[in-house]
């Protein structure tokens, strides 16, 4: 898949089959994912990768919006580890751009996957470092329901020329 492609035609994906995801291609997603840009090069991301039934069932009672998190046979929680930082305050600009790359690689390898957040949602954030026993640290910024889609929605066209503008904001091309 090229580039382009896969970014105009990923979707989020919250319906999953019930064949699991091999280790090597997950292996390959967290390779994606820590290909990523970050400032100063700091990488201060953390991944943890959830396949245990029990606890994809309960992440739901604490994160509301991560009810795919039951049909799904793997999550991969995306931190970002503020001891790793060499530019203060980056680490969720280095999450996110890890979280695209998985997103992107997820797609590319035929598999589904959705971004739910988690910071700066302190409900969330409280409930995923008690599961989770992180430090204090360590910061879930989102959380990725990945497997085979049960669901293939077609792409969208999200261009808009009203929000873009020229050398100021407000300013329109001639």
């Amino acid at each position: 898949m090229e580039t382009l492609e896969a970014i105009h035609t990923r979707r989020s994906i919250r319906k999953y089959t019930d064949r699991p995801v091999p280790k090597e291609l997950v292996t390959e997603l967290l390779r994606a994912a820590m290909s990523a840009p970050s400032a100063v090069n700091a990488q201060p991301w953390v991944f943890i990768v959830i396949d245990d039934r029990k606890i994809l069932d309960e992440i739901p009672t604490f994160s509301p919006y991560a009810g795919m998190c039951r049909k799904a046979t793997l999550a991969i929680l995306v931190c970002g580890d503020t001891t790793r930082e060499k530019a203060p305050g980056y680490w969720a600009q280095d999450c996110s751009a890890a979280i695209q790359n998985l997103l992107l690689a997820a797609h590319d390898a035929g598999l589904g996957a959705v971004w739910t957040g988690i910071f700066p949602m302190t409900d969330r954030v409280k409930g995923f470092r008690k599961t989770f026993g992180l430090p204090d640290h360590v910061f879930p910024l989102g959380l990725v329901p990945v497997g085979y889609p049960a669901e293939k929605p077609g792409p969208r066209d999200r261009y808009r020329e009203e929000k873009v503008y020229h050398n100021r904001y407000g300013q329109k091309r001639e």
